[in-house]
């Protein structure tokens, strides 16, 4: 959560109704869904917190006012480590949905094992392991990579790393540490 400031204009044939209303109507119409360099996707406009006093400007009947509203954003950090679901496999690699985002683990970024992709199966297949990961496993992954654009935002994951990898796999390996350590 965060607060954007920002100078509405409330057209004339909307002074009738209440100010707060039309304000946070006009930011959710103009910011939701946008993609901000230093926000990140805004998700949501939650409220208007100030409406400064309207101001006129000679040739324009329109009131503008000075507005600070809350917004709920997500701008993705290299490094974090995020968990998710895997909603596509594909012959270059898994996306993963991290809430309202989609990020892409690489085939090469998958495993120290080399997987390939069976269509039969919809599924990626470790070489040596015989693992297998497929749509709605759940995962556990590093962002490495991140691409802001006015349009789009792109995310590079890995699960190459101790710790990360399909939940399921995290959990056999934190059992193999703690038998060793026996």
């Amino acid at each position: 959560m965060t607060q954007l400031r920002d100078t509405i204009r409330v057209d004339p044939s909307r002074f009738a109704e209440p100010l707060e209303k039309v304000v946070l109507e006009f930011a959710r119409e103009n910011y939701e869904g946008i993609i901000d360099r230093d926000h990140g996707l805004i998700i949501s406009v939650s409220s208007v917190d100030e409406i400064g006093i309207g101001k006129l400007i000679p040739g324009d009947g329109a009131s503008y006012h000075e507005v600070i509203f809350t917004v709920l954003a997500y701008k993705p950090d290299v490094k974090e480590i995020i968990d998710g679901e895997v909603v596509e496999t594909t012959d270059f690699g898994i996306f993963v949905r991290l809430g309202c985002i989609d990020g892409l683990v690489h085939l090469s970024q998958v495993a120290d094992d080399f997987f390939s992709y069976d269509a039969r199966q919809s599924a990626l297949i470790g070489k040596e392991s015989g693992r297998l990961i497929k749509t709605q496993d759940k995962v556990r992954a590093r962002i490495i990579a991140v691409s802001l654009s006015k349009s789009s935002i792109r995310i590079g994951l890995t699960m190459r790393q101790a710790g990360l990898g399909l939940l399921t796999w995290i959990d056999e390996w934190t059992e193999q540490l703690e038998a060793n350590e026996e």
